[in-house]
């Protein structure tokens, strides 16, 4: 009697997950030729090959991937290692410049979006930089973390990260005792997640082909936001809440109260309550991208011409409201767009659904290459850990590509604990100046 590990398919999956010492040999061959294009970046010898030690910790199969960890399965002191990620004199932007680099080289595409997310990491206490009670997305609820202003690119070829910023909350930016134990750079205002994104887009965006931007309703139903990226030529499909008051421009106006009184216009309504009152012949099913279980179909809704008004009762300009809903995941978007009438709506929905790359991103980087396992405190070590977490989650993006999409850690894929064995031995530091003609610190 066979066993159901004699099944045909069952031998194909498990010759397909085994990994041949040639293709360890290959794999570390790449991951070398990966880190010399950014090993310049760093300008001492010991810089470059602690970068290694701990992108190659990051890639290995660690089940926490901190510092202490890393420099143990490396063999070297634990200190260096927690000095150069938590406050070693280098430049992260240098880094995330040349890897912006490497994303435009590799995946640029004007069909691509711009996505934007803010990522919570949990945290206890009070001392690590920025954390406050405040919305945990991953939690679902209010609870102590950090919040990240993240940045991805998400084109046909795949999806990339292209930056990250921490955000501080306004007591952390006004407490002088809270900031030196902390070492927030001298200037350094409290800025909304909203200008954050700006400033994210101002950076990454003008060296990278896009063709839309994305965000969640944290973003979109700031008017200011959505107006900075009307000033800039930036398409956008931002969700805003549910109860955002909307004025369909093309809904016929109830009669005057009296010949001579001023002109009516049509009601203002909760953007919910106007997709309610649609007919049933009004929503379009659209397909948003093939699934695991076949394609993810929803339907969608719009009126071409809307006016938001806001709090202060202000009307703004003319926009595109787009609702969206999919039955299989029991949810509605509101969605708020300048596209042109020439855009079609299955355009305008198929923007919107590119969003979920980015979650699978976070979920790839924290799974994968430890995102969230990290225990510095300081301004400089969050984004000192970011950087060289966000370069090994490239690493692994571009094993996914060459592996035609496969996921990464699944059949045939290469996933970080499959790098365990290529991250064995040190790569070799690599000289030269970095790519991105960013300042050098002083080392």
């Amino acid at each position: 009697m066979s066993t159901i590990v004699e099944h045909p398919k069952a031998q194909a999956l498990l010759e397909d997950a085994t990994l041949s010492p040639a293709a360890v040999a290959a794999c570390r061959a790449r991951l070398t030729r990966f880190l010399q294009r950014y090993l310049p970046c760093f300008y001492r010898q010991e810089q470059r090959e602690l970068a290694t030690v701990v992108i190659e910790g990051h890639l290995s199969g660690l089940q926490r991937k901190t510092c202490e960890p890393i420099a143990n399965q490396a063999g070297r002191p634990r200190k260096p290692v927690q000095h150069f990620v938590g406050s070693g004199r280098w430049d992260d932007e240098a880094v995330m410049t040349e890897l912006r680099c490497h994303v435009g080289e590799t995946l640029a595409d004007p069909r691509a979006v711009l996505v934007i997310d803010p990522s919570a990491f949990p945290k206890k206490g009070s001392h690590s930089c920025g954390v406050q009670r405040q919305w945990c997305g991953r939690l679902g609820k209010k609870e102590n973390c950090q919040v990240g202003v993240f940045l991805a690119y998400a084109a046909p070829g795949g999806c990339a990260p292209l930056d990250r910023r921490l955000y501080l909350p306004r007591p952390w930016t006004a407490d002088p005792k809270r900031r030196r134990a902390s070492h927030i750079p001298k200037g350094l205002r409290f800025r909304e997640k909203w200008r954050l994104a700006l400033e994210q887009l101002d950076r990454c965006g003008p060296s990278l082909p896009h063709a839309w931007v994305v965000a969640d309703d944290e973003f979109g139903r700031v008017r200011t936001f959505r107006a900075a990226l009307r000033r800039r030529g930036e398409r956008y499909a931002l969700d805003v809440p549910s109860n955002t008051q909307v004025r369909d421009l093309a809904e016929p106006a109830p009669p005057p109260p009296h010949p001579k009184g001023p002109a009516p216009r049509a009601p203002l309504r909760r953007a919910d309550a106007w997709a309610a009152r649609q007919p049933a012949s009004a929503w379009q099913r659209l397909e948003v991208r093939a699934g695991a279980k076949g394609p993810l179909v929803v339907e969608a809704v719009e009126a071409p011409r809307v006016q938001t008004r806001d709090a202060q009762r202000h009307l703004g300009p003319v926009e595109r409201l787009v609702v969206i809903r999919s039955a299989e995941a029991d949810q509605t978007w509101y969605t708020l767009s300048n596209a042109g009438p020439e855009v079609p709506l299955a355009e305008v929905v198929w923007a919107h659904g590119e969003r979920h790359k980015i979650e699978e991103l976070f979920e790839q980087g924290n799974g994968e290459v430890g995102l969230d396992h990290y225990e510095v405190r300081s301004w400089q070590g969050w984004h000192h850990h970011m950087t060289l977490a966000l370069a090994a989650l490239w690493f692994l993006v571009l094993e996914r590509r060459r592996l035609g999409g496969k996921k990464a850690g699944g059949n045939g894929g290469a996933g970080a604990g499959d790098l365990h064995a290529a991250a064995a031995e040190p790569a070799a530091a690599a000289e030269g100046d970095c790519r991105g003609n960013q300042p050098r610190a002083a080392a």
